[in-house]
């Protein structure tokens, strides 16, 4: 009789796109509802003494929650520069020797996106209030992207301590950097490289297989669709792509963003009543700011991170992060999650 093979504790599963390795531990799997045993309580902060209850002097921008332009307390969202920044005004593309060492300036900007109420998460917004941020969004990463300095604009999301978000009142960020990222420059070249071998989207690809396959899709609309990675770094993680082929954000027409903002929004939702409000970052990777042809073949897209699970010696040991359920269990979870 043949001896029957042993089944491994684990898979390993690479990423189509950066050529990751993540392992997906089902022998060590939970139920979605174990996520959410010994959770901490939400982080809140004293609304009297928070810094975004009114409208900014010096705002960039600044909407009513029908999109109008705000000029006093009616206000909904707000872009402001932000008090300690990170990046600045300064010389750019000037690069300098330090010994065998290379440094250039910090040169760029660093701005805030406010929403109005202390307490509520986009989560827990309307479809226009949460299009009204898309929209901010978009027009600063516009104006941005118009200075010289610019290489890539950075749009992310902070929610809860573990996630590092310093101030509990909703806001996202926007940096706008004189150099590209190493992990966009990674996706840009895994997706160039897919491109050259088959004249085809690596992204694109990803989306008409999930879409056929059907396990891994959370939600979808006419104009974007929520999956679980093949290859999520951590559980519950989730990416939202438009299902036109667009290099850069910046260039999503209205209904294009509104329907990216209902599916932030509603994907938000789920995730919070499904998991108790778990801590998270998201962020938007696009294509860095140059000619239209220059990144053709990148596919922008959001990509939500809950704080699920915490590096530990074999992560920093090894860059392979280990997810304890996986992600079509996740994807059924939240897909059957109603908000």
């Amino acid at each position: 009789m043949a001896s029957r093979k042993p089944v491994p504790p684990s898979e390993l599963r690479q990423d189509i796109v950066s050529g990751d390795w993540v392992a997906i531990a089902t022998a060590r799997a939970k139920r979605p509802h174990a996520f959410v045993e010994n959770k901490k309580p939400e982080f809140r902060q004293p609304k009297a003494v928070c810094p975004f209850e009114k409208l900014h002097p010096g705002a960039l921008l600044a909407y009513d929650r029908d999109g109008s332009a705000a000029s006093g307390d009616t206000w909904w969202v707000q872009v402001i520069p932000n008090k300690y920044p990170a990046f600045g005004t300064g010389e750019c593309a000037v690069f300098h020797r330090a010994g065998p060492y290379q440094w250039t300036p910090g040169a760029g900007f660093h701005e805030v996106v406010v929403t109005r109420d202390h307490g509520r998460s986009i989560g827990a917004m309307n479809h226009e209030e949460a299009r009204q941020i898309v929209r901010a969004y978009q027009e600063r990463a516009a104006a941005m992207g118009k200075d010289p300095c610019v290489k890539f604009i950075s749009i992310f999301h902070n929610h809860g301590r573990a996630a590092g978000a310093s101030l509990s009142h909703p806001h996202s960020q926007m940096i706008a950097l004189p150099v590209i990222p190493p992990d966009i420059a990674r996706s840009l070249r895994g997706s160039a490289e897919y491109f050259r071998a088959h004249n085809v989207c690596v992204h694109c690809a990803m989306v008409s297989f999930e879409r056929k396959a059907g396990i891994r899709i959370i939600y979808e609309n006419d104009h974007c669709v929520v999956l679980a990675p093949y290859a999520s770094k951590t559980a519950f993680e989730m990416r939202i792509f438009p299902k036109v082929h667009r290099a850069r954000f910046e260039e999503a027409v209205a209904e294009e963003y509104s329907a990216f903002a209902g599916a932030l929004r509603i994907t938000l939702a789920k995730l919070s009543k499904g998991l108790s409000s778990p801590d998270y970052n998201f962020f938007i990777h696009t294509a860095p700011v140059a000619s239209a042809d220059t990144y053709s073949h990148y596919h922008w897209h959001l990509e939500i991170v809950p704080k699920t699970a915490i590096w530990a010696g074999f992560e920093i040991a090894t860059g392979i992060e280990i997810s304890t359920i996986a992600p079509e269990s996740a994807a059924t979870f939240l897909r059957n999650i109603r908000v």
